[in-house]
């Protein structure tokens, strides 16, 4: 027994268990040896056979302590897809769920799933295939004019939201409302911060339905970028103003701009109901608010550029200007007006009423005539306009909110306006709003106005052509823009490019001016510095979805034509600012060109830097700086020699909005801002003291260089096209010759505007005669022409010197002459 356990008292003798084990192997075993056991049909079994009976080894193998697994592992218990942590107690705040759920970031308001409409939006695709009914337009103007709200009342007219918003109120209410602000810092400030394209079908007043490319754009003059960028992709321009506070800065802005680069352009005055309700103007003095404002935007356009008056005037008899109460939910033109009375008064002729309901004409009942001058004896006599348009909106006004349900309800219904009894019940604005969304209708006026006044894709794509586009125009490509064809080469104009929900990605915007945007197709991008001999800036991409862009929701189809505008994913690393889309290949292996980059009105003055508090997460702002340049069209980010990395945009306003962009949607982090510094924009007064010369490197020849101011006037002529380069030397020389008395040798001697072709200095060359017709002479003459070059003296700018107003003289510009 003693041999069984040592000196501790461990057990080291032959386990029992295993013995009587390896004894019934023995005996298994034996019985399959034994020829008794062994049937005589059975198959003879091997040695090898026998050999292979032990591979799973002994039952008492030795299993360390750390080999044993006295549980199941997770990955037994919950299988091996799932992913299991496992933490120590109080390793994290109570705060902190040891697994987060999967946080989905949304930056900007989306509709879950497409809204019901009041169309087909099949019928809506199908329209893009006929540019003739197509209209792309902006809608633009001062901030707080109205143009979100127009827009909310054509999305209500289209959209089928309503109950939406009579299950909600207050601030819900609104969330619903302002439809084209999605923009969390749009929502917060109350305030458009990017422009927000929309496709909607409309009717005109006969019934006809047209697709309208409609943008809505910020009115903060901070965002005037926003609105250059959605310039270059319309047709026309839709300007609101508000008729109380008429003409603003950044409404001139816009109407200088859309001259300037001949955009068609369209009036709309808006919020009339604050002539009623908040001056309680009486409707002849309401009358002559209204053509106040007229007269003010008339007055820019003719000085912008006179002799345009005629071809570009705005007026209500000529149907360009619409009359229009966004909040309420009505608009007018007077053609619209006129044929309300047409459908009361059988006979009347719609056209012609129209053209003498403005201006100085007057109605006489009793003749029931039309006249330029009152009757003699009536000198409280009324013009057409306040007796045929204004009176009826006054009354209308004034009965719905003085008069009670029971005084209220046979007025309305002598006017075929039919309100259900609990109607009368609600608040008197609300109750107003349904009265005159009856009375007036659809927006059928601004369908005409815009159909009538703003030209189509295919009669503006000529147009567009010549002033943008930096090919040669006698091409296959230039030809197939020219006629929108839908068969002709991929060439998508890209201006614009919108974030995604998620802000990881960005789609471009842009306008198809020739074939079909259709997915998957590839293409080559070319940037803002692509030329025919330097291909640098170009990369190849692949369309990933092509949309129709509704701001909120986004329908995805199968291709969008010509003359329509488009969203496209999958493209935007290779775009920054704006960007031209054409095939690998073009047929007959034809050149490809750009369109010009946008001109802004403003430049981009003030200055921050920026670093991240945390220096390991500079790569993370870096990345956010790269999208910021992507997203705002007008801001400037580069890495100055100091190290420091700058961003550039065009005032307070539109900085916080980068800088929250930055911090929340592109970087998510926390970075460190400098004190805002303003760009200084020095000029010339007078000429300069001394010359500034350069010499070539053998010392022989010498080019010297002074600046003088310009006489005044003359930026303003460059600037507005009065004289361009491109109209021959000749006639840039007369037209200084004859309106600035320039003699004839300085006037032939002007080499270039800039520093842009339309920048307002003056390149000029003033070199003697006798001393240029030196360098013509042949190579033993080289003594002399070292001699003469020594007087040779060159009146050039020393550099493309800035614009400041108000500096020196009236305008004290930098110019040589």
């Amino acid at each position: 027994m003693d041999d069984l356990y040592d000196e501790f008292g461990n057990f080291i003798g032959e386990d029992v268990d295993a013995s009587e084990e390896e004894s019934q192997h023995g005996v298994d075993a034996g019985a399959y040896l034994d020829d008794d056991a062994y049937p005589e049909d059975a198959p003879e079994r091997t040695s090898q056979e026998l050999m292979e009976l032990d591979d799973e080894g002994p039952s008492n193998a030795v299993v360390l302590h750390e080999d044993k697994q006295y549980y199941p592992t997770a990955q037994q218990v919950y299988g091996a897809d799932v992913e299991t942590l496992v933490q120590e107690e109080d390793a994290q705040p109570l705060t902190q769920p040891i697994i987060a759920p999967v946080e989905v970031k949304k930056f900007s308001v989306e509709e879950a799933d497409l809204p019901p409409v009041h169309f087909d939006r099949n019928f809506m695709s199908d329209l893009m295939n006929f540019p003739d009914q197509t209209r792309n337009i902006a809608l633009a103007g001062h901030l707080q004019h109205g143009k979100t709200a127009f827009m909310d009342m054509l999305v209500l007219e289209t959209h089928d939201i309503t109950d939406r918003l009579d299950k909600r109120m207050g601030k819900k209410r609104d969330e619903q409302l302002r439809y084209t602000d999605t923009h969390i810092m749009e929502r917060d400030r109350g305030l458009s911060v990017k422009a927000a394209p929309m496709s909607l079908v409309l009717q005109s007043t006969k019934g006809k339905s047209h697709l309208l490319n409609v943008i809505d754009t910020p009115g903060h003059v901070n965002f005037v970028d926003e609105v250059a960028a959605s310039l270059r992709l319309v047709d026309g321009l839709a300007l609101v103003v508000d008729v109380v506070e008429g003409v603003q800065v950044n409404t001139e802005q816009i109407i200088k701009h859309a001259v300037l680069e001949d955009i068609p352009m369209t009036l709309i005055i808006n919020k009339m109901d604050r002539l009623i309700l908040e001056l309680r103007l009486p409707p002849s003095d309401a009358y002559f608010k209204l053509k106040h404002v007229v007269e003010e935007v008339n007055t820019i356009i003719e000085n912008t550029q006179p002799g345009s008056g005629k071809t570009k005037r705005l007026s209500p008899e000529k149907g360009n200007l619409l009359f229009a109460c966004s909040e309420m939910g009505w608009c007018f033109t007077l053609q619209s007006f006129s044929k309300m009375y047409a459908d009361s008064f059988p006979g009347v002729n719609t056209e012609e009423l129209a053209k003498r309901l403005w201006g100085d004409i007057y109605f006489n009942p009793k003749k029931r005539t039309f006249s330029r001058k009152p009757l003699p004896g009536e000198q409280s006599a009324k013009r057409s306009f306040v007796h045929f348009v204004l009176e009826p909106i006054y009354k209308l006004f004034s009965h719905t909110i003085s008069q009670s349900a029971e005084e209220l309800g046979p007025i309305l219904s002598s006017l075929g306006i039919q309100l259900k009894p609990s109607q009368y019940k609600l608040d008197a604005k609300i109750l107003l709003k349904l009265v005159c969304e009856q009375f007036f209708g659809p927006s059928t006026g601004f369908v005409d106005m815009i159909v009538q006044h703003i030209p189509s894709p295919v009669e503006a794509a000529e147009s567009k052509l010549e002033r943008y586009y930096t090919g040669p125009l006698d091409t296959k490509v230039a030809e197939s823009m020219k006629k929108c064809d839908q068969d002709g080469p991929l060439v998508v104009h890209v201006t614009k490019l919108f974030n995604t929900a998620d802000a990881k990605s960005f789609y471009a915007f842009g306008r198809v001016m020739s074939g079909i945007a259709r997915p998957g197709m590839q293409i080559r991008v070319l940037g803002e510095g692509y030329s025919i001999d330097d291909e640098e800036d170009m990369a190849m991409a692949t369309i990933g979805s092509v949309y129709i862009a509704e701001t909120r929701y986004n329908v995805e189809t199968d291709g969008i034509p010509a003359g329509s505008l488009v969203l496209l994913s999958g493209i935007d690393n290779s775009i920054v600012k704006s960007a031209t889309l054409v095939p690998p290949k073009l047929e007959d292996d034809e050149d490809a060109y750009i369109f010009k980059p946008i001109s802004h009105f403003t430049e981009s003055v003030l200055k921050v830097a920026v670093e991240p508090i945390n220096p390991s997460e500079l790569p993370k702002m870096l990345d956010g700086l790269r999208k910021i340049n992507k997203s705002y069209p007008l801001v400037t980010t580069k890495v100055e020699e100091s190290g420091e990395h700058i961003i550039l945009g065009t005032g307070e306003l539109y900085m916080d909005c980068v800088l929250h962009d930055l911090r929340k949607l592109y970087a998510d982090m926390e970075i460190k801002v400098s004190d805002p510094v303003t760009r200084f924009c020095e000029t010339v007064e007078e000429m300069s003291a001394t010359k500034c010369y350069a010499e070539t490197p053998n010392k022989r020849n010498k080019i010297t260089m002074i600046a003088e101011p310009l006489d005044n006037g003359i930026a303003e002529d460059i600037e507005s096209g009065r004289v361009n380069m491109r109209d021959g030397a000749r006639k840039v020389a007369k037209f200084f010759q004859d309106r600035y008395d320039w003699d004839i040798l300085a006037a032939r001697s002007i080499w270039a505007f800039g520093p842009d072709e339309m920048g307002p200095n003056i390149l000029q060359d003033d070199t003697l005669a006798e001393v240029s017709r030196v360098k013509c002479l042949s190579y033993p003459l080289v003594d002399y022409f070292t001699r003469g070059a020594q007087y040779l003296t060159t009146h050039v700018l020393m550099g493309w010197l800035p614009r400041v107003p108000g500096h020196g003289s009236p305008l004290t510009l930098p110019t040589l002459a």
